[in-house]
């Protein structure tokens, strides 16, 4: 007995010494791709992006234009002469950069109603300035010039403090006007004097003192990964930082990395594929349509309807992606009212359809057969999987059409926030006729769109193959039993 107590405890250190180098990555994308993605990314599905900094001051188009303006763009040239004088430097928007109304709190408050589970701030842009007092950007960065605080700790600490939230951080490698990146490009990339002395010091400060559980890497385009020493860092970050076991990185860490390599892929801005794309991706697209930044000019008009959010996250969460919504806060810290407004009523519409959307996975179907505007996902439980039909207009005749469920006997099918189940029937060419009824306002779940939750279908992990003809659909005549 005591050979064999001794044989299972060797073994047991044997196999715990394998299980330990099974999760330690070397500095290679083979290995590094292979890590699995931390649960948490996946189920959260909404997340809050915030392009926030020294562009926000002049808040004049979207913060690409900014750092251009001398020699490619005359209007934004005749704006700053207009506005700041003819000898005004993109360095004086530091000093105006005070941030004085920042509640990070408040904003906490504002992400949480809007049902995200994490927020992304931007903690330095192309421009090089950092929103925390970096020891590797002295005296431009917010600690020194400007606010004069720490914005990305105090959001940080916000955040945390809900429950189910996460914090990340985004960050540019590169910096237009950095006088080593300028030297170690014209040095073709021989050099890396820029990455040695600021882009990876910077990355390792923000990791450790902050513990973002999103590193959210941008400015990649002009070099390759092997610039920028993208592997070994992330080799560190998944081996041996404080978030090791909860962190998820992005794809742009390199200009040969992009759709390529990464924790999650973001491929392109407001990447969409509109059909199921794997690996886990993320679609990072703008509340304000024309602008990454807040717009002194901004329209309510220029805004996403709550309508058109829920249309982008159903067809992004539908085909395996998460939804980063970006806003543009002012620089002097406050979340404008229409994108307050937009955020807290996309979150009421998703605390009555949440369901349909956190800890979800993608159906076998993702756009409808007949109704192309329908978006399905699914979830798996004990009794079978529930399917769950995202309906972004009320249909024509308070009866919708759907072509990809099959329905039997025990099928069962209800909208998220009303109890009572709906009539359906067999039509025509194999499609389901589902019978909304007269709900009372009051009763009403949601106003800008609708989920209906289907249980017990006969093709839950079949896809219905004939695909319905819109052209042989006849309404049927006589509604009085459904109705």
């Amino acid at each position: 007995m005591e050979a064999k107590s001794a044989f299972l405890q060797i073994f047991s250190f044997i196999v715990g010494l394998s299980a330990t180098h099974a999760v330690t990555y070397t500095p290679d994308w083979k290995s590094l791709d292979s890590r699995p993605l931390p649960a948490w990314y996946d189920e959260s599905k909404i997340g809050i992006f915030l392009h926030w900094g020294l562009f926000s001051v002049p808040a004049y188009r979207s913060a690409w234009f900014v750092y251009f303006y001398n020699h490619k763009y005359p209007d934004y040239v005749q704006f700053v002469h207009d506005n700041y004088g003819p000898d005004f430097t993109f360095a004086d928007f530091g000093p105006r950069f005070h941030a004085s109304f920042y509640n990070p709190d408040g904003w906490a408050d504002i992400f949480e109603a809007s049902g995200a589970k994490y927020v992304v701030l931007v903690t330095k842009h192309h421009e090089g300035f950092t929103m925390w007092p970096s020891n590797y950007s002295w005296n431009w960065n917010a600690g020194d010039v400007g606010p004069k605080r720490d914005l990305v700790a105090e959001l940080a600490t916000a955040v945390k403090k809900k429950k189910d939230m996460h914090f990340g951080v985004y960050h540019s490698l590169f910096e237009f006007f950095n006088p080593l990146y300028i030297a170690d490009k014209k040095n073709n990339y021989r050099t890396q004097e820029f990455v040695r002395r600021k882009t990876m010091p910077e990355l390792y400060e923000l990791v450790n003192n902050y513990k973002p559980d999103v590193v959210w890497s941008d400015g990649d385009w002009e070099a390759e990964d092997t610039y920028w020493n993208s592997t070994e860092f992330i080799a560190w970050l998944y081996n041996e930082s404080p978030v090791k076991d909860t962190v998820v990185t992005n794809d742009r860490w390199g200009n040969n990395t992009r759709c390529r390599h990464g924790g999650f892929w973001n491929c392109n801005d407001r990447f969409n594929p509109g059909k199921l794309f794997t690996p886990k991706w993320e679609n990072c697209m703008t509340v304000d349509k024309r602008a990454w930044t807040h717009r002194r000019d901004v329209t309510a008009e220029d805004c996403r309807s709550v309508n058109e959010l829920i249309t982008v996250m159903a067809e992004t969460v539908s085909c395996g992606g998460n939804l980063l919504m970006n806003v543009g806060p002012t620089a002097d810290g406050r979340i404008i009212p229409i994108f307050e407004q937009r955020l807290r009523q996309f979150g009421a519409w998703m605390k009555v359809n949440g369901e349909a959307i956190y800890k979800s996975k993608p159906w076998h179907t993702q756009s409808d057969t007949f109704d192309k505007s329908v978006w399905y996902t699914s979830k798996k439980d004990a009794n079978g999987t529930s399917v769950y039909a995202i309906i972004l207009t009320w249909p024509e005749y308070d009866v919708q059409t759907l072509g990809a469920p099959i329905t039997g006997p025990n099928t069962v099918i209800k909208m998220l926030g009303y109890d009572k189940p709906f009539k359906f029937y067999a039509g025509l060419n194999n499609t389901t006729e589902i019978v909304f009824p007269n709900i009372p306002v009051p009763l009403m779940p949601s106003y800008d769109a609708w989920v209906l939750k289907m249980t017990n279908l006969e093709n839950q992990h079949v896809p219905n193959h004939h695909k319905p003809d819109k052209d042989v659909f006849v309404k049927p005549i006589d509604m009085v039993d459904f109705l």
